[in-house]
C-alpha cells in the first residue's frame, strides 16, 4: 500500500479534522449521486440503486474493518460494537449501542442525511428498505450468526427520539 507523506507532518488534532473532511465528503458523494438520480429518475429509482449499491458496500466496510480491529471469524456483539462504532459516518452522526444479552440496540440519535434533506425542504430519505439491507449484511459479515431487524426508520417511525433504530440478534 502506498503512503501519502503528507500525513506525517499531522498533529493527531489535524488528522481527526482530517477524518471527519473525509467522512462528510464520503457522504456528500453519496447524497449527490442518490439526488442525481432522484430528480431525473424519481425516489423508486433512486432507492434501488441505493439497496443494490449497499449490498456491496456495507460489506466491504465491514470486512476491512473487521480484519483492522483484528476481530475473530465470530466476535459476537461485542466484535459487532466495535465495528459500528468505527464505519465511515459513525464520527459525523449522533449514535448509541446497547448490549443487552444476546441483542445489540444501535440507535442513529442524529442523522446528517435526514438534517440536510429537511434543510433543503426536501423529503426525507425513506432509509428503512436500505437500512434493512446496509445493516444486516453489515452484521453477517462481521458475524454470521447476527441477525438484524428494524425497531424504527422513516418512513416507518416508532420512536421519536431517534432518527432509527436497529436490533441485531446473536443466534447461537
Amino acid at each position: 500500500m502506498s503512503h501519502n507523506k503528507a500525513l506525517d507532518d499531522l498533529t493527531r488534532e489535524q488528522l481527526t479534522e482530517l477524518l471527519e473532511i473525509y467522512s462528510k465528503n464520503w457522504l456528500a458523494a453519496d447524497g449527490i449521486w442518490f439526488q442525481s438520480v432522484e430528480k431525473k429518475h424519481g425516489m423508486e429509482e433512486a432507492m434501488y440503486h441505493d439497496v443494490e449499491i449497499w449490498k456491496k458496500f456495507t460489506v466491504v466496510e465491514a470486512l476491512k474493518l473487521k480484519k483492522f480491529l483484528g476481530l475473530p471469524e465470530r466476535p459476537g456483539l461485542e466484535g459487532l460494537a466495535k465495528a459500528l462504532s468505527l464505519r465511515f459516518y459513525a464520527n459525523i452522526n449522533d449514535d448509541e449501542i446497547r448490549i443487552e444479552g444476546n441483542t445489540l440496540l444501535y440507535r442513529m440519535v442524529d442523522c446528517r442525511v435526514q438534517t440536510a434533506r429537511k434543510r433543503k425542504g426536501m423529503e426525507f430519505h425513506p432509509c428503512k428498505a436500505v437500512g434493512i439491507v446496509e445493516y444486516g449484511e453489515f452484521a453477517r459479515a462481521i458475524d454470521d450468526r447476527i441477525t438484524c431487524e428494524c425497531v424504527s426508520c422513516y418512513p416507518d417511525i416508532t420512536d421519536e427520539t431517534c432518527c432509527c433504530s436497529w436490533k441485531f440478534t446473536l443466534r447461537e
